[in-house]
């Protein structure tokens, strides 16, 4: 099911999949009855959550539940835009309020006038507009950037962030008052990692849908080891990462089963790009650095584990191991390797390995790193 809404940016129509918001989990059925109980009420709503988790498909259902579903639902991503531009967006203005202010335009308020207004990011929005925001709640009427007679609305606001607004309040960066009228009801969306069985449901979803896009016979399934790494993974990017795992893991199977997860397509079969500001010369010397260690040492890890210390081992000498040294040895190096690559970032180093977060601490605990 798709429902149609008003793009921030360009008046746009667009649309947004309520199929999307799936799931059979306590934690979620809990989420979406609460959503249905606050819907029918004549208040303003905010919703908060990690990024990727549909705080925007929330506030859809919230519109399509409530009683002005039949009237505009308006959107403005308040951080997509600057902080001299989201007045005039929000309010509008009059003809030569401002350089190129060639007509009247109308805002965002007036476009959702009966309707709903969603304010997505809405700790981005500067303090001085902030104000305004407020005189609009209490009193339902504002002006154009430019004009001095006031405009009257009726609007219900639902404001998303992926931030403690509370904790902005009290480092100045948030109005009181604004959070105290905007905070009627409070609606925190669940991560997946908390959503018990749900990433499966989600995955075979979002596995068919792509199949569809692509023409394929029949939708792939997931091995058990594949979906063994989908459940196992911390989803911090949540549905939208789910999605982008599973869409472009259906893209890259050559048959009827998935048999590999790749979690991140940042994982170069060629030296790892520098890092932001590092200069040319830095570059040379962390290539030929990087070289010397994988063409001629490997750690052997056994020594490690006893001695707390690395011995280095050539890789002429490794084949000539034992099969289970030879293994330990190339682990311990590799999650060396990823930990360095990725700036000590464990869940980084984990995509690039193309293991899970989980089974990445299981290796590195083995190897008591």
């Amino acid at each position: 099911m798709e429902l149609a809404y008003t793009d921030s940016t360009d008046n746009r129509t667009e649309s947004v999949s309520m199929s999307e918001a799936l799931g059979q989990s306590e934690t979620f059925l809990n989420f979406q009855e609460q959503i249905s109980r606050v819907a029918p009420i004549e208040r303003p709503v905010l919703i908060l959550g990690e990024r990727g988790t549909g705080k925007e498909l929330a506030s859809a259902r919230l519109h399509f539940l409530s009683r002005r579903w039949q009237k505009p639902f308006v959107t403005l991503n308040c951080a997509a835009l600057s902080a001299t531009l989201i007045e005039s967006e929000l309010f509008g203005y009059e003809k030569g309020a401002f350089t190129g202010a060639g007509t009247r335009r109308i805002g965002r308020f007036e476009q959702a006038d009966s309707g709903t207004l969603f304010l997505d990011e809405i700790g981005n929005i500067p303090m001085e507009v902030q104000e305004k925001i407020l005189r609009v709640v209490e009193y339902g009427r504002f002006e154009r950037v430019g004009a001095v007679n006031p405009v009257h609305t009726d609007v219900r606001i639902v404001g998303a962030a992926n931030v403690d607004l509370a904790q902005m309040v009290r480092l100045g960066h948030f109005k009181q008052d604004l959070l105290d009228r905007l905070s009627f009801e409070v609606i925190y969306v669940p991560p997946l990692r908390v959503r018990n069985g749900d990433v499966m449901l989600l995955a075979n979803h979002f596995a068919g849908r792509m199949a569809f896009e692509l023409g394929f016979d029949q939708v792939p399934e997931f091995g058990k080891k594949a979906a063994h790494d989908l459940e196992a993974h911390g989803w911090p990017g949540n549905v939208r990462e789910l999605k982008n795992v599973v869409e472009r893991a259906v893209y890259k199977t050559n048959g009827p089963v998935i048999t590999r997860i790749d979690f991140s397509p940042f994982s170069s079969p060629f030296d790892p790009l520098p890092a932001p500001g590092t200069s040319s010369i830095e570059q040379v010397e962390n290539r030929t650095a990087a070289l010397s260690a994988d063409g001629k040492l490997i750690r052997d890890t056994e020594t490690a584990l006893d001695n707390d210390e690395y011995a280095a081992l050539p890789l002429a000498e490794l084949v000539s191991q034992p099969l289970k040294k030879a293994v330990l040895a190339l682990e311990r190096f590799r999650l060396s390797q990823a930990l360095t690559a990725a700036r000590f970032n464990q869940k980084q180093a984990a995509a690039n390995l193309g293991i899970s977060y989980d089974q990445f601490r299981g290796l590195k605990k083995k190897h008591g790193m």
